[in-house]
C-alpha cells in the first residue's frame, strides 16, 4: 500500500518502522495535525511496546528526548504538530547535532499542496534544522521500502534526523476502538531477508551502534589505533565523552590524564583531580605532546595547551564526526591511538605530586575555620567549591549525575577526586555546544533512560535551573524519575565574573547586563510543580540528602555568595604556584 494510505495508515508505519529501529521511548507534544501519531502512541504504551512521554513545551520535549537517548544508549523519538511548534526542537537538534546522539524529530505536516497559500500553520518544515539534521520529507505516496529504508538510517546514523510527515485528509482512525489503533510489527532479524539490504549494510557497518536492537554499545575500545612511540612527555586530555579509551591509553602508557567530568574517563590512577590548573604552571612548559580524546571545552589553560603549535597535538575524531583542534595544529585520528608499553614514569610522578599536594592545599583552604588565611575568601556562608566536592563524593557505583554548564561543572572538575573504575558511574552534560538550555528536561530523560541507576543527581546552577523549569510540567499519569536537583543558587550568573566582563572597570554595568539578578522565590516555584522542596544551608545536610533514595523528583537549592566567585579563582591560581611555580618566575 503505498498512495492509498490514509494519514492513520501512514502515521502507523512511521511508528512501526521506528520500533523495528529500536526506539522504544517517545516523546510527544501534542497538537492537532499530529493527531494520528498521538493516537497510535498512546495505544503502544498501553500495549507495553513504547514509553509515551507527553509535555506541552516543545523545547522541553525535545531536551527530554535528547536525555533519554543519553541515558538509554537508544534512538529517541520526538513528535511536534506542525508550525512553530518544530522550530522550538531547534536547541536540542542541535545539540544532539554536536554529541552525535540519535534524535529523531517526528513532525506532522501539511499536504505539499498547501505550502505557500496560508493555509493555516503551514510553513516550509521540511529542511527547517539546515545543516543540523538531514530531513525527509514522507508523503502517503512514498513506496513501503523507500520509507523503511530512511527511518532505518534515521534509527542507525549518529546524530539527528528530521522526518517530515505529510498528513492529508481525515487525520482521525475510522475504527473508534483502540486495539485497532496500534500493532507491533515482526521484530527485525539481523539477516532477516525482507529487511532491505542497505539498511543491514548500515546496521551492520555503524561502529558503536546495535543492530536491531538499537542499543549503542556502552564501551568501545578500539584495538587498531595508531602505534605511538614513548619519550615524548606525553599528556592526554579526555573532554566530554571521551570514554574510557583514554583512560586506558593513559594507564599503558603511564601519563597524565587531564579528564573533565563528563568525560568517561575522569577514572583510575592515572587521573588528575587539579590538571586544568597544573597546566598554569612550569609542569606545561615540559609537555611536547598531546592526545585529545573527546570534547573539552571547561578551561581555556586545555585549550591554550591543545592549540599550540609548538607542540605534537594528535586528536580523535569523536562520535559526532569531529576532531576537536580549536587551534588547527593537529594531525587527525580516526580512533584512540596506542602504545606498547609503558613511558618514563618520572614524568608522570611529577604530575601526581603536584595533584596530590595542590589538592591537600584547596581541601585544608576549604576546612580552615572562618578568618584564617588559608581559607578562600568570602563570606561565611557555604563555599560553591566545598558544594562541588560533597556532590562528587555523592557520585557511588551505578549513580547518573548530570550535571549544568557554567560552573557546577568547572567547580566538580577542580573538587572530584578521579573515581574508581568498574563501578558504573554516569556523569554527563550538554557539553555538544555546552549552552543552559534544557537542562532540567535533560536530567529527567536521563534519569528515565536509566531506571536501574542506584541514584540520579543533577547539579545545576540557579539560571539553568531557572532557563528550563518546563521541565518539572509533568502532567497526571506521567512517569516521574526518582531524581534530585541540586541548585546551586547564587541569584544570577556568577560565571562571567571570572570573565573578562567581570574586571571591576565594568562593574557600573556588570550586574544588569551580566549577573542578571532574578530573586526568584525556587520553593514557590516546586510548589506550583508539585516538586519536593529542601532548603540545604550546611554542608552535612547535603551529604546526608544525596544518600537518601527519594521516591519521585525532589529540589534541594543550596544558597552561596557570588560575591567573591573572581578572588576564588585567583586563590585556585595562586595555590597552584605555590605548589610548582610558572618557569618565568622560578628563579
Amino acid at each position: 500500500m503505498t498512495g492509498d494510505r490514509t494519514a492513520p495508515e501512514l502515521a502507523l508505519r512511521v511508528l512501526q518502522q521506528l520500533w523495528q529501529g529500536g526506539v522504544r521511548d517517545v516523546v510527544l507534544a501534542p497538537g492537532s495535525r499530529s493527531a494520528p501519531f498521538a493516537l497510535t502512541l498512546d495505544a503502544a504504551d498501553r500495549g507495553g511496546d513504547l514509553r509515551l512521554h507527553v509535555r506541552i513545551d516543545e523545547r522541553s520535549a525535545g531536551f527530554l528526548a535528547l536525555g533519554l537517548a543519553t541515558g538509554s544508549r537508544r534512538p529517541v523519538a520526538v513528535v511536534t504538530t506542525s508550525g512553530t511548534a518544530v522550530g522550538n526542537l531547534l536547541p536540542a537538534v542541535m545539540e544532539a547535532h554536536h554529541t552525535g546522539r540519535r534524535l529523531v524529530v517526528v513532525s506532522a505536516d501539511r499536504p505539499d499542496r498547501l505550502r505557500g497559500t496560508g493555509a493555516n500553520q503551514t510553513t516550509d518544515q521540511a529542511g527547517i534544522f539546515g545543516t543540523f539534521a538531514p530531513c525527509h520529507d514522507l508523503t502517503a505516496a512514498l513506496p513501503s521500502e523507500d520509507l523503511e529504508l530512511l527511518v532505518a538510517q534515521a534509527c542507525s546514523r549518529r546524530g539527528p534526523t528530521h522526518l517530515n510527515v505529510q498528513l492529508d485528509g481525515d487525520l482521525m482512525p475510522s475504527d473508534p476502538d483502540p486495539d485497532t489503533w496500534w500493532h507491533r510489527p515482526e521484530a527485525l532479524q539481523s539477516h532477516d531477508s525482507s529487511a532491505p539490504a542497505e539498511v543491514l549494510r548500515r546496521q551492520e557497518s555503524s561502529p558503536g551502534v546495535a543492530g536491531s536492537s538499537g542499543v549503542e554499545a556502552s564501551v568501545t575500545i578500539p584495538t587498531d589505533g595508531e602505534l605511538l612511540t614513548l619519550g615524548p612527555r606525553t599528556v592526554v586530555v579526555a573532554g566530554d565523552d571521551a570514554g574510557p579509551a583514554a583512560r586506558l591509553l593513559a594507564e599503558a602508557a603511564g601519563w597524565p590524564l587531564v579528564a573533565e567530568p563528563t568525560s568517561g574517563a575522569r577514572v583510575g590512577r592515572q587521573a588528575l583531580r587539579t590538571g586544568r590548573l597544573l597546566l598554569t604552571t612550569d609542569l606545561r612548559d615540559d609537555v611536547e605532546r598531546v592526545v585529545v580524546v573527546g570534547h573539552p571545552t571547561l578551561s581555556r589553560p586545555v585549550t591554550s595547551l591543545i592549540s599550540d603549535p609548538g607542540l605534537e597535538v594528535l586528536s580523535v575524531r569523536g562520535r559526532d564526526g569531529v576532531a576537536t583542534d580549536p587551534g588547527r595544529v593537529a594531525r587527525v585520528l580516526e580512533v584512540v591511538p596506542r602504545v606498547d608499553g609503558p613511558d618514563d614514569p618520572a614524568w608522570f610522578a611529577a604530575w601526581r605530586d603536584a595533584d596530590d599536594r595542590l589538592s591537600a592545599l584547596i581541601d585544608a583552604g576549604l576546612a580552615a575555620p572562618q578568618g584564617d588565611p588559608a581559607r578562600p575568601p568570602g563570606d561565611a556562608g557555604l563555599s560553591p567549591l566545598a558544594v562541588a566536592a560533597v556532590v562528587g563524593a555523592a557520585v557511588a557505583a551505578d549513580t547518573s549525575l548530570v550535571v549544568g554548564s557554567s560552573n557546577p561543572v568547572r567547580d566538580l572538575d577542580v573538587m572530584a577526586a578521579p573515581w574508581p573504575p568498574h563501578e558504573h558511574r554516569f556523569v554527563v552534560g550538554n557539553r555538544g555546544l555546552a549552552g543552559i538550555d534544557g537542562m532540567v528536561s535533560t536530567a529527567v530523560g536521563v534519569a528515565l533512560g536509566r531506571p536501574r541507576a542506584t541514584r540520579s543527581i543533577a547539579y545545576l546552577g540557579d539560571l539553568t535551573f531557572l532557563h528550563d523549569t518546563n521541565g518539572l510540567l509533568m502532567g497526571r499519569g506521567q512517569r516521574r524519575p526518582a531524581l534530585t536537583f541540586v541548585v546551586l543558587s547564587d541569584d544570577g550568573g556568577a560565571i562571567f565574573s571570572t570573565l573578562e566582563q567581570g574586571d571591576r572597570r565594568y562593574a557600573g554595568a556588570f550586574e544588569r547586563v551580566f549577573a542578571t539578578p532574578h530573586g526568584t522565590d525556587l520553593e514557590a516555584l516546586c510548589a506550583a510543580h508539585h516538586t519536593a522542596y529542601e532548603r540545604v544551608d550546611d554542608l552535612e545536610r547535603l551529604a546526608a540528602a544525596l544518600a537518601e533514595s527519594p521516591s519521585g523528583t525532589r529540589v534541594l537549592e543550596v544558597p552561596v555568595s557570588r560575591a567573591d566567585r573572581r578572588a576564588e579563582a585567583a586563590w585556585l591560581r595562586e595555590l597552584a604556584r605555590q605548589v610548582r611555580q610558572p618557569r618565568a618566575a622560578r628563579p
